[in-house]
């Protein structure tokens, strides 16, 4: 298997433009409150100061088909909100999940836990048009993917910072967002991330998800948040910019 301190960055990510030298378009994400970096929050993991914000599930599966949290609720005599967390879902009380644990799912609900990470690409592929929508600039967009994901070594490449994360710029069209690299190196390897932080030139949204959630967040016009709580190919929920995550 090839290492990961072989793999040097490339300089497209999937059908994205890798920025090594102006970071300029990302640097609004940088300017926090001091002493406040929101770190565990809505506005954190994406951007504060939108009108609105929505929190989008990341569906669990049964085989290959995806399945909803409000299919799975009832089950467990349980309901879904914007704050449901899905260890509590399904009655593992604070027990945190990782992406190899054991625990017994319904054979005939589901069969694997939602997706930990950033967005999924079922997700991420709904999300587009709704977006597409709510932005002058839909063909010039930004995308933020996090350095620590291993497929390539980013030692010493440029980055700008987020609460609790160094991103790296990468640059293209909203339609690209879905775009992830081919996998380095041995074809056993995971696949490459989507990237975490998504936005348009004219700032108009911004979606975020991260290496440790089971949703992804969106900031925008109170219009952008109720066209994607309206999207049947999305389970979300308005939630609140000093929220905690899940």
């Amino acid at each position: 298997m090839r290492l990961v301190d072989q793999c040097q960055p490339p300089s497209v990510y999937g059908r994205l433009r890798v920025e090594r030298h102006d970071l300029t378009p990302a640097r609004w994400l940088e300017q926090r409150p001091p002493h406040d970096d929101g770190f565990g929050t809505v506005a954190g993991v994406c951007a504060p100061g939108f009108e609105a914000y929505a929190r989008i599930l990341h569906p669990a599966f049964l085989g290959t088909e995806p399945v909803r949290w409000d299919q799975v609720a009832p089950v467990y005599g349980r309901s879904v909100s914007a704050a449901t967390r899905w260890h509590e879902l399904i009655g593992l009380g604070d027990r945190l999940l990782y992406r190899n644990d054991d625990t017994p799912a319904l054979p005939r609900l589901w069969d694997e836990h939602p997706h930990e990470g950033p967005t999924p690409a079922d997700v991420a592929r709904a999300l587009i048009p709704v977006l597409s929508r709510h932005t002058r600039t839909p063909d010039r967009c930004w995308y933020g993917l996090w350095e620590g994901y291993g497929n390539y070594n980013w030692d010493g490449f440029p980055v700008f910072r987020t609460p609790g994360r160094d991103e790296i710029l990468l640059a293209g069209p909203l339609d690209d967002a879905d775009s992830p690299a081919s996998p380095a190196g041995d074809p056993d390897e995971a696949a490459p991330e989507i990237p975490d932080l998504w936005w348009p030139d004219d700032r108009a949204w911004c979606v975020a998800g991260d290496v440790d959630l089971v949703s992804t967040y969106v900031g925008g016009s109170a219009a952008c948040v109720a066209d994607l709580l309206a999207t049947p190919g999305l389970e979300a929920y308005e939630i609140a910019e000093t929220s905690a995550v899940d």
